[in-house]
C-alpha cells in the first residue's frame, strides 16, 4: 500500500511541476494545490500506514493498548489541509482581481510596472 502511495506521490508532484511551469496563473495555481495535497499525503505516508484502532486511552491505564494508529501525521495532515484550503481561496479571489484589472492570465502579459523589452 505505501508503495502504491508512493507512485501516486511522484504523479501528484510530476503533475503539479508541469502546471506551475505554464504561464497561465490559473495552472500555476492548481499546480501549487496539486503540490500541497502531494505534501499532505507524503506527511501522512511518512507515519507509517498501521491498520490499527483509533488512539483511545482506556480509564486507568496510561496508554493505548494493542496496536492504534498515530494521530499525529493525521493531525498534521488536517492542519495542513485547513491551511491549504485558505490559500487557495485567497490565490483564487487575487487571480480573479488580477484577471478584472489586467485583462488577462499570462504572466508574461502582467508586466504593467516593467518597460517593454527592445525588438
Amino acid at each position: 500500500m505505501e508503495q502504491l502511495l508512493a507512485i501516486s506521490i511522484g504523479v501528484l508532484v510530476a503533475g503539479s511541476v508541469y502546471l506551475m511551469l505554464a504561464r497561465d496563473l490559473l495552472r500555476f495555481l492548481f499546480g501549487l494545490i496539486l503540490m500541497s495535497n502531494a505534501a499532505n499525503l507524503t506527511i501522512f505516508v511518512a507515519g507509517r500506514l498501521t491498520p490499527g484502532a483509533p488512539p483511545l486511552v482506556p480509564d486507568g491505564v496510561d496508554a493505548p493498548v494493542g496496536l492504534v494508529a498515530n494521530a499525529l501525521p493525521q493531525a498534521l495532515v488536517l492542519t495542513a489541509i485547513v491551511i491549504g484550503f485558505g490559500l487557495f481561496a485567497f490565490a483564487l479571489v487575487l487571480t480573479l482581481r488580477a484577471y478584472q484589472s489586467l485583462g488577462t492570465l499570462e504572466t508574461s502579459d502582467m508586466r504593467i510596472a516593467e518597460p517593454d523589452e527592445p525588438k
